[in-house]
């Protein structure tokens, strides 16, 4: 056993024994691994830590593991369940201060504990751009409040990167509920009635999506609770039970939940829908010549043509602009050194690709021609005879250099850990090979820029919730790097991709007509569009009010759309998911590992493929033999 792992072993074993004590589950089992923290049943899983072990590091795996025990210790699901709100503004205040509660309870009695939540306190904060805030009505109404209550509780101000953001709304908040937070100080040990000072202090802040439901919330809870379904109440228990809050869920997995009724639905349909989306002979423009957009092509169907609720705070931002340069040459650091082991092979590969499409690059020459350059292999012949036509020959430009090459990368919470590190280093080691050899590349990412809707459902519901709202959430699409910029400009953008917070929810339809308009845009010839995606698109605020296949319908229009009508090539790599009933060239990655290897082995098999304009040259090749 290496030094290293004498370190890091023993404190693992430390932390799942102080677990165990804390959450007084003597059957607790605690991995470690590159998903996020969580707990489910008598299994906890977190963060593996480093070898080089840090203070930093030390702190937040004890912090992240002190949070979670202290939750299994003091939460019971099935009462925060009967309690909680309707309106999703008041469900995510209920779920912070939750939070809170029990995490007061361990800071206000251990030291060390209290300190070690500090530390993952103010991570927390960093990575939901508080510290960032300039304006009051951008602060996140559910942070603020909880890092009020918390403040209460224990005493402690709130952590740096947020303190501007809560004094902001400070006086505001308290004019409000000033006396229910005093309150909470009382119950902090009786969850049954901390959830219901809770529920007046939700309440009293008159919020537009909790005013259908506070009259019978407030008259008898309970009776409510004998009219709803037990099986629904337990799952939502157990959905409880593992987390501290929805953000930390799958997007394959959630996916995979909300759309099991679809499925069958689905598979009925596919075929059908493969066979619109493919054309026999159609026009792929208008009467303006406009290429035809997929809503154009698949308006006539029965469901609602798919639509944003707005666009109002969409957003389209370099990823230098979402983190400061500092954190940034500390997450492109630890990306060199997540990857260092893989450098040597990903690097044969690269040199591999790289040989391939230099060899394409070589001159190419048409002979036997009546004007041109003289062909000196015909000197001789010249020589006998010098009024022998077909003696010159003229180069060809290299069709090959006109090409552009876009990555898109699937943002989304489930690509956390191993995954998203893996494609960080797979656009590292593209962007740097194609730009040797000529070719133009584009690396752009895609996400939401909030859970659950963010502004988008927030105004949905102030307009008193108008059905089908269609996509209702803030769409982010970042670019890590635009086709003209260098890649050493780029470099240190990459490792935004590490950054905790950043991975959200994903609605790939939207994010592939962006990508693929951009391309539109480009003046190369010939234009490559690969996806890097571990699943299926997932927003729980847009599938919570329209059909469970909503936002995967829009894809399979978008990929039948480009595939069929567009001059864009499109290929897609799935993760730990089959996408190919998605993307008709496509592959599927078991284990991410293999990820470098087949973007680079995929991206040199679609150069072995001749372009029109190569055909055409090698038929008249042929034809002159």
């Amino acid at each position: 056993m290496s030094r290293d792992e004498n370190i890091v072993e023993p404190f693992k074993r430390a932390v799942a024994g102080t677990m165990r004590a804390m959450s007084r589950d003597d059957e607790l089992e605690v991995n470690f691994g590159v998903q996020e923290p969580s707990v489910s049943g008598h299994t906890a899983q977190l963060n593996q830590p480093p070898r080089d072990l840090d203070p930093h590091t030390i702190a937040m795996t004890r912090g992240e593991a002190d949070a979670l025990a202290l939750k299994m210790r003091h939460h019971d699901a099935k009462t925060h369940s009967r309690r909680r709100p309707v309106g999703e503004i008041g469900k995510a205040i209920y779920d912070a201060v939750e939070d809170a509660r029990c995490e007061s309870i361990g800071a206000v009695r251990m030291k060390g504990v209290a300190e070690n939540l500090s530390v993952v306190l103010e991570e927390r904060c960093r990575n939901k751009g508080l510290h960032r805030i300039a304006d009051q009505e951008e602060a996140p109404l559910a942070d603020v409040i909880g890092l009020i209550v918390r403040e209460k509780l224990t005493g402690e101000k709130p952590p740096p990167s947020a303190e501007k953001a809560v004094d902001m709304s400070r006086a505001r908040l308290e004019q409000k509920i000033g006396s229910d937070l005093e309150n909470l100080h009382e119950v902090i040990n009786d969850q049954e009635a901390f959830a219901k000072t809770l529920r007046n202090l939700i309440s009293h802040l008159e919020l537009p999506d909790e005013e259908s439901d506070q009259t019978s919330e407030q008259t008898d809870p309970d009776a409510a609770d004998d009219q709803s379904d037990p099986d629904q109440a337990e799952g939502e228990a157990e959905g409880e039970s593992g987390e501290s809050g929805s953000e930390d869920e799958s997007d394959s997995d959630s996916f995979d939940e909300q759309a099991a009724d679809d499925d069958a639905m689905a598979a009925d349909s596919d075929e059908s829908d493969d066979d619109q989306m493919v054309p026999s002979g159609a026009d792929d423009t208008d009467p303006s010549g406009q290429m035809r957009r997929p809503e154009d092509m698949y308006g006539n169907r029965r469901e609602p043509t798919y639509k944003a609720y707005t666009q109002e705070f969409d957003e389209v931002v370099d990823a230098q602009d979402l983190c400061d340069p500092e954190e940034l040459t500390r997450l492109r650091a630890q990306l060199d050194q997540q990857i260092a082991h893989l450098k040597g092979v990903t690097s044969k590969l690269a040199n591999r690709l790289q040989r391939k499409l230099m060899a394409q690059q070589n001159r190419a020459w048409e002979f036997d021609l009546e004007e041109g350059l003289l062909d000196s292999a015909r000197l001789s012949r010249i020589v006998i005879d010098p009024l022998v036509p077909l003696s010159f020959k003229i180069e060809h430009e290299t069709e090959f250099r006109d090409t552009v090459v876009s990555l898109l990368i699937d943002n989304s919470g489930s690509m956390r850990g191993r995954p998203i590190g893996i494609a960080a280093m797979s656009a590292d080691i593209l962007a740097q090979t194609l730009e040797r050899c000529g070719v133009k590349v584009e690396i752009l990412g895609f996400t939401t820029r909030t859970w659950k809707g963010g502004r988008s459902r927030e105004k949905w519901l102030s307009e008193s919730k108008p059905s089908n709202p269609g996509r209702l959430n803030d769409l982010r699409h970042i670019v890590y790097k635009a086709a003209d910029a260098p890649w050493r400009r780029a470099r240190k953008s990459l490792g935004l991709m590490l950054r905790e917070g950043l991975l959200k929810e994903n609605i790939d339809g939207e994010a592939l007509l962006w990508a693929h308009e951009r391309l539109i845009g480009r003046p190369e010839q010939r234009k490559i569009l690969m996806v890097i995606s571990d699943g299926a698109p997932v927003d729980d605020s847009t599938l919570s009010v329209n059909s469970g296949n909503y936002l995967e319908r829009h894809l399979r229009d978008v990929i039948g759309w480009i595939e069929g009508y567009s001059p864009v090539e499109l290929i897609a790599i799935g993760i730990g998911h089959d996408v190919t009933r998605y993307y008709r060239r496509a592959v599927t990655l078991v284990d991410v590992e293999q990820l470098g290897g087949t973007v680079l082995a995929e991206l040199a098999s679609l150069f072995d493929e001749e372009t029109p304009a190569q055909q055409a040259r090698s038929a008249r090749g042929k034809r002159a033999a």
